[in-house]
């Protein structure tokens, strides 16, 4: 074990680290904002929109978060049209289609995860609600969405750190995140196991500190007993 290796290489892993930092930060945000519109949508009555919600959800669970960033960097830029257009300012880097790719991933799973925290909400809450003369509108806002977000905390944090591992596919896409850098550092060390300790112990201290955080919430979210 190459003990000095592993020191030389730390901060190298750790400023990479700075864009895998950013990668989860951009693609949690987007897609929590993202997952909520589509779980409404998976909610509400019109059959219509349920039904392009539902398919969204399916085809981004049903498919490996790679085939998608492939699609996206390498598919779309296949595309004549697309070159010709504003969006290939977008499309032609890889950090952006990596978020792109991140965040209708992260935005699938958690419309699943907010979808079936509404659905468990319960219903004596809401006949209260409109037993007072409250609106739909207000019903939601004021009692079933607080509370499918207090109950949809544990299957989130388990997302983000999901979202957090995933990040390290964007090196497949010449980006130099913490992955990224650790396979540059091999191929000019040769030494695999050390690199890769360093680098597996950045993410789970990141795991750590993403799963302490839930835990905050959660605790200070709590139902009173």
């Amino acid at each position: 074990m190459d003990i000095e290796l592993m020191t030389s290489s730390f901060p190298k892993l750790l400023n990479a680290t700075v864009i895998t930092l950013k990668l989860v930060s951009a693609s949690l945000l987007f897609g929590i904002f993202l997952g909520t519109f589509f779980a409404i949508l998976r909610t509400g009555r019109n059959k219509i929109l349920k039904l392009f919600a539902y398919y969204y959800s399916y085809i981004f669970r049903g498919t490996p978060l790679l085939v998608q960033i492939f699609i996206i960097y390498f598919g779309l830029g296949q595309i004549e049209y697309l070159r010709s257009t504003i969006f290939w300012i977008v499309l032609k880097e890889p950090y952006w289609c990596a978020i792109i790719a991140f965040t209708l991933n992260t935005g699938a799973y958690t419309s699943e995860i907010l979808r079936s925290a509404f659905e468990t909400v319960n219903k004596g809450l809401i006949e209260a609600g409109q037993s007072l003369g409250l609106p739909s509108k207000k019903i939601f806002y004021k009692i079933k969405f607080p509370l499918a977000i207090r109950q949809s905390l544990p299957a989130y944090g388990n997302e983000m750190i999901l979202m957090l591992k995933g990040t390290s596919l964007a090196s497949t896409v010449t980006l130099m995140d913490l992955t990224g850098v650790a396979k540059f550092i091999i191929s000019t060390t040769f030494k695999p196991i050390e690199i890769f300790i360093v680098a597996g112990s950045i993410y789970l201290f990141m795991t750590f500190l993403i799963h302490t955080f839930i835990k905050l919430i959660e605790k200070k979210l709590d139902f009173p007993k």
